[in-house]
C-alpha cells in the first residue's frame, strides 16, 4: 500500500498500504467482507503487484496511463508489525516491529527510521496492519461490483491525510485488490495473490537489523 524507488506514497509516506484470504458469505457486501477481514485476519502473507496510474492530460474519457509498476511479497501481524518487500524493479524494504518503521534502500545502502506512533490510524496501511477499528478513521460505503469484485469505498475522516479515498475489493470472500486515490490525480492499484490467512508469524520475523555499513537517517 506503497511506493517505488525514492518514492513511497503509501507505506513510507503515510507509513505508508490487503492481504489474506477471508471466509465470508458469497452474498456479503463489500463493507461486510471488509469488516470480517479486519476482525478475523490477524496475520497474513502473500504476493502483491502494484501499478501507479494517472489520467492523461486532454483525455476526457478517463483513460489512465501506467507510470510505474512494482511487485514483491508481504507479511503482517496485527497491530503494527509488517514486512513489505519490493523485489522488482528495485530491491526496497519497508518493515515495522510495532513501534518503529524502517525503510531500507538497498542501492543506496540507506535506512530511514521513524516512530510508527499513531500514524497507521489515518492511513490506508491501517486497513492492512492496524487494529480492527477501521470505522474510527474511515467512513465506509459500498461501491458496487466491478469485474466480479465487490468494492467498498473508504474516505478518511481526518483532513490532513495523503489519500482522498481508498477502494478495497473482494472476490468470492477473498481480499483481491486496493485502489488508492491521492489529491493530485494519481492512483495506486494493488492486486494480491498466493495469500495465506492467519499463519503463525513469530515476532522475530519483524525485527529489523541494520545492514552492515548502511547509513541510518532518523525520520
Amino acid at each position: 500500500m506503497l511506493g517505488f524507488k525514492r518514492s513511497l506514497p503509501l507505506m513510507a509516506g503515510a507509513v505508508g498500504m490487503t492481504l489474506a484470504m477471508l471466509v465470508a458469505p458469497a452474498y456479503a457486501s463489500g463493507t461486510a467482507q471488509l469488516k470480517a477481514f479486519a476482525e478475523q485476519v490477524k496475520s497474513a502473507r502473500g504476493d502483491f503487484e502494484q501499478k501507479q496510474v494517472k489520467q492523461q492530460q486532454g483525455q476526457q474519457d478517463g483513460t489512465l496511463k501506467v507510470t510505474n509498476t512494482a511487485s514483491g511479497t508481504f507479511e503482517f501481524s496485527r497491530p503494527g508489525r509488517f514486512v513489505w518487500h519490493y523485489s522488482k524493479p528495485y530491491d526496497q524494504l519497508l518493515q515495522a516491529d510495532g513501534k518503529t518503521l524502517y525503510v531500507y534502500d538497498k542501492d543506496l545502502n540507506q535506512v530511514t527510521e521513524r516512530a510508527l506512533g499513531n500514524s497507521l490510524g489515518a492511513s490506508p496501511a491501517a486497513i492492512l496492519f492496524g487494529s480492527n477499528d477501521i470505522e474510527k478513521s474511515f467512513t465506509l460505503k459500498d461501491a458496487g461490483v466491478k469485474n466480479g469484485i465487490d468494492w467498498v469505498e473508504l474516505r478518511p475522516k481526518a483532513q490532513d491525510t495523503q489519500f482522498q479515498r481508498v477502494g478495497i475489493g473482494f472476490r468470492d470472500g477473498n481480499l483481491a485488490a486496493m485502489e488508492l486515490y491521492d489529491a493530485f490525480g494519481n492512483v495506486t492499484l494493488l492486486t494480491f495473490s498466493n495469500m495465506q490467512k492467519n499463519p503463525s508469524l513469530p515476532a522475530d520475523n519483524f525485527k529489523f537489523t541494520v545492514p552492515k555499513g548502511a547509513d541510518v537517517i532518523k525520520g
